[in-house]
């Protein structure tokens, strides 16, 4: 519910985002391409800050085997697998087999696991079985693990583990995810009865059930084990606590070391009333420069919504660039007073609404290499109530993806004329930046549940929905005067900028993102798809938005902005009904009419005009490499940071270094 990935192609201009020759671009394979970030001002932090990021970011990088396990059962033995394979292999690395092989195994790295991040279909290898077999049996002794056969099958049978997070309509879909959140054999039904017989139906304070475990079957009854220290991913989780247990020494201030000793805690117990109790004194700490997420946090990757993806990212406080996110925390009741959504599903009032932007030091677990690009914590609905959120963008990401974009001709094709194009250029950066601080900061903490309602009620469609109506507030908002009168844009007309690649995105572009003949299955492309094809339809009698064609292309046409605006503010009411009462039939109707069918004649066309201009269409990041400098006694004297290592070295050397579980 928490997190806003950055979903356009569209080139325009960024501040001061190109304004060195920093190479952003990494590597370049299947649908992916790798870059890097900056961390501006990392020099400036004090030596007790630079002790506290470093870590931090190794408290962070122990997680990453948690993520790979938890994705399937498979993924750590077939990773050393295949790492065994590229490291010793010595054979002719022109061959069409092993260049297969050698983009198989960067796909595999960049999903943590055999599943594609964003679609969670499981890799297709294009190299032949006899070539891997062949390879397996040339390593040395040592390096191949006990199942081989086992794991080559996986790799190479397509009805085996197909997709990782299925949301088939009909589906069971704990039984046809291929996730490891819950044991092989559980049914979703038996998911569902389980937690509905532990939850406390008027509980005010619940715990976020099933956040932090995996549930199983003994003796034909359903139990649940934790993930916490003694427990699963126990020995990973030893690591994490000991470089927290390190960082908390170089806490900026008594509620930072709290916090972190608090997480710690939680580690240690795996209880959930603790993680509540971190939850809120992370949310309630606007004090600290230096900040983290660290744990079992978002979603996503569970069918039901219940497990927790482990993550980690690590960051510090632009100060500068934050100005405009406080601002919007200090209008926070205006915007919730005045949003279009009935009046029963407001907050009466805004509590601890925070929200800065920040540079990333550090990106791992679900965040890694494929990132968010803002946040909004707690996702507990009864915490954001009581004691608020915190919201942060990531700008040196933004910025990053904005750089690396420039002069990819996406505008060109696909932007209907030259004075759009200038709209875009000229607005896009800052009002797309815009969008996300609305997003995170007021959007997922704007309105309310309805006394009864769980977070957990709509479900399989319940990401879907929160992010939509998270997106319709900052949609909605950007066109307000409000953003003119508090200083945030200085021309009434820029938000048509956003609102013209959002429109873009959701009915066409996106779509590059998705093979022929599949449905749209991640939470937020379901969920711009939702919106844009919903005001497209509901719009089409006053011709809001027309697509036109011209020869032979398909482009979309805004013809009245402030409709455009209008239908933004009915469908946020709509989502925000759902989402208050818990409408699950309603929220399963609007989602599967409008943000899971690809029409397969639009959808081609995008695909062959996106493939004339070889962008591809994901990207995600390397990491920057942080060195402590230690004097003769071994205490550290400076923190350096570099950004030199390629992301074939990064992988190697996190499976190496960052070798936290045991292989099964």
């Amino acid at each position: 519910m928490a997190s806003l990935f950055m979903a356009s192609a569209c080139s325009h201009k960024a501040e001061e985002a190109s304004a060195d020759d920093f190479n952003y671009h990494v590597d370049r394979f299947a649908d992916i391409e790798v870059l890097r970030y900056k961390v501006p001002d990392f020099d400036s932090l004090s030596l007790q800050q630079k002790k506290l990021v470093y870590y931090l970011t190794e408290a962070a990088l122990w997680g990453r085997d948690i993520l790979w396990d938890q994705n399937n059962v498979n993924n750590l033995a077939i990773r050393s697998l295949l790492e065994g394979v590229y490291t010793n292999y010595n054979g002719d690395k022109n061959s069409e087999d092993y260049k297969a092989f050698e983009t198989y195994v960067k796909q595999v790295w960049f999903g943590n696991g055999i599943h594609h991040h964003y679609s969670t279909d499981k890799f297709t290898p294009k190299f032949s079985r006899e070539f891997l077999e062949g390879q397996i049996a040339a390593l040395p002794a040592g390096v191949v693990p006990e199942n081989t056969n086992e794991l080559v099958e996986v790799i190479f049978n397509p009805e085996l583990d197909a997709k990782r997070v299925n949301q088939e309509d009909g589906a069971d879909l704990i039984m046809t995810s291929a996730n490891n959140l819950y044991e092989k054999g559980l049914t979703e039904q038996e998911v569902t009865d389980y937690f509905a017989s532990i939850r406390k139906p008027d509980d005010p304070t619940p715990i976020s059930y099933g956040l932090n475990s995996r549930l199983r079957k003994e003796n034909g009854k359903v139990v649940e084990d934790h993930y916490k220290l003694g427990g699963l991913y126990g020995e990973a989780i030893a690591h994490i606590v000991e470089n927290l247990d390190s960082a908390s020494h170089y806490a900026e201030n008594p509620a930072q070391k709290e916090i972190i000793n608090t997480l710690i805690d939680y580690y240690t117990t795996g209880d959930l009333a603790t993680f509540d109790k971190y939850s809120i004194q992370w949310a309630e700490d606007t004090a600290s420069q230096v900040d983290f997420i660290n744990g079992f946090i978002e979603d996503y990757g569970d069918p039901l919504g219940m497990t927790g993806a482990w993550e980690s990212i690590v960051n510090f406080k632009n100060i500068p660039a934050s100005k405009r996110t406080e601002i919007l925390s200090a209008n926070a009741q205006f915007f919730e007073d005045n949003s279009p959504v009935d009046p029963k599903f407001r907050k009466d009032e805004v509590k601890g609404v925070s929200a800065k932007v920040i540079t990333a030091a550090i990106l791992a677990g679900d965040s890694y290499p494929s990132t968010p690009i803002g946040i909004n914590l707690p996702n507990s609905n009864w915490i954001r109530a009581a004691h608020g959120s915190k919201s942060v963008t990531i700008e040196n990401i933004t910025q990053a993806y904005d750089a690396a974009s420039h002069g990819n001709g996406f505008n060109e094709e696909f932007v209907i004329d030259e004075p759009t194009r200038k709209l875009l250029d000229d607005y896009l950066f800052i009002t797309d930046n815009l969008h996300t601080d609305l997003h995170e900061c007021l959007g997922h903490g704007s309105g309310k549940l309805l006394p009864g309602v769980s977070d957990g009620a709509l479900r399989e469609h319940g990401s879907t929905i929160e992010e939509a109506r998270a997106d319709l507030f900052a949609l909605y908002y950007l066109a307000d005067p409000k953003l003119i009168e508090i200083g945030l844009l200085d021309n009434p007309d820029a938000y048509k900028a956003e609102y013209y690649k959002y429109i873009l995105n959701g009915l066409m572009t996106q779509l590059m993102r998705i093979e022929p003949g599949k449905n749209v299955e991640e939470a937020h492309m379901r969920n711009r798809k939702l919106i844009a094809e919903w005001v497209y339809e509901h719009g089409k009698d006053a011709n809001v938005i027309e697509l036109v064609e011209r020869d032979g292309k398909t482009y979309v046409q805004i013809n009245d902005y402030d409709a455009l605006r209008g239908l933004f503010g009915e469908l946020l009411a709509e989502i925000q009904r759902i989402r208050s009462t818990g409408d699950y039939a309603a929220a399963k109707v609007i989602v599967e009419q409008y943000a899971v069918k690809v029409d397969p004649k639009m959808h081609q066309q995008v695909l062959d005009r996106y493939a004339k201009l070889d962008i591809a269409p994901y990207k995600g990041f390397v990491n920057p490499v942080y060195t402590a400098v230690r004097d003769e006694n071994g205490n550290i004297t400076d923190v350096t940071v570099s950004y030199d290592e390629s992301y074939t070295d990064q992988m190697l050397r996190y499976s190496r270094d960052y070798n936290g579980l045991p292989l099964k």
